[in-house]
């Protein structure tokens, strides 16, 4: 049964993570997207953020075809994705006390807000700061992370708490610990990650669940087409136009 390739194994791996997802965190997804929802209806602003690698999940989000128009991201130095050299400051700033008020305090963040803070082991100071000092501004914090991080390693935060510990809603991306789905005895180290493609199909899901909701309600859904359909940039010109208070990314 199934692939015996390494290519068929990570598939075989990152499926199973998704159904795994798809079904235990139904109701976590559930109550994502209608919290988003009724930020969207409410007049408030929606932000995502994520550090290293978890900055792709948070990009995947922004302005893109599919995706909601009022989704920002919320940028920090340093931690949109590699792009800081060396490398290994990334890691780094995510360990610095205080550099989560420093953010909030630079940002377009107020009350009403949601902000989407994504984060593999939820350990670091950062994540953790930040997702206290939004939810003290009056800010709704949906946290994704991987919840087994909390029970097989250490804080790094001064409180010893993550950041599953400070949100409104935990999405839980169910990745094991160390993020690397095969192994090998002729390698010496586990490989294969599969938090990039579980955490990003679980926040599709949200944003799926989101647009729904709002449709039932009776609310258009301020959705983005691809610029490379015909009509796709006249149509982004006007949900932008109409929506240009609540896009940080176009200013």
């Amino acid at each position: 049964m199934g692939d015996s390739t390494p290519a068929g194994q990570f598939f075989d791996a990152a499926i199973t993570l998704l159904q795994r997802v798809r079904d235990e965190e139904a109701g976590a997804i559930e109550a994502a997207g209608t919290l988003l929802a009724d930020a969207v209806a409410g007049g408030g602003r929606l932000f995502a953020f994520g550090a290293g690698h978890s900055s792709l999940a948070a990009q995947d989000l922004v302005y893109r075809a599919g995706g909601l128009a009022l989704m920002n991201l919320l940028p920090v130095p340093g931690m949109v994705g590699v792009d800081v050299r060396p490398a290994t400051l990334g890691s780094a700033l995510e360990r610095v006390d205080g550099l989560a008020e420093v953010v909030l305090d630079s940002s377009p963040l107020r009350a009403g807000d949601v902000l989407v803070i994504i984060s593999l082991s939820g350990r670091n100071t950062l994540p953790v700061e930040m997702a206290m000092g939004a939810r003290a501004r009056g800010v709704k914090v949906i946290g994704v992370t991987s919840v087994a991080y909390a029970a097989q390693t250490s804080s790094r935060h001064s409180s010893g708490t993550y950041l599953k510990d400070h949100c409104d809603l935990v999405l839980d991306s169910k990745i094991a610990v160390g993020d690397a789905e095969l192994s090998l005895d002729t390698i010496p180290a586990p490989f294969a990650p599969a938090s990039t493609v579980v955490t990003t199909a679980l926040l599709q899901a949200v944003m799926a669940t989101t647009a729904c909701t709002l449709a039932e309600r009776g609310v258009e859904p301020p959705l983005l087409r691809s610029g490379n359909v015909d009509g796709g940039h006249d149509w982004n010109r006007r949900i932008m136009q109409e929506y240009r208070d609540r896009i940080f990314y176009q200013h």
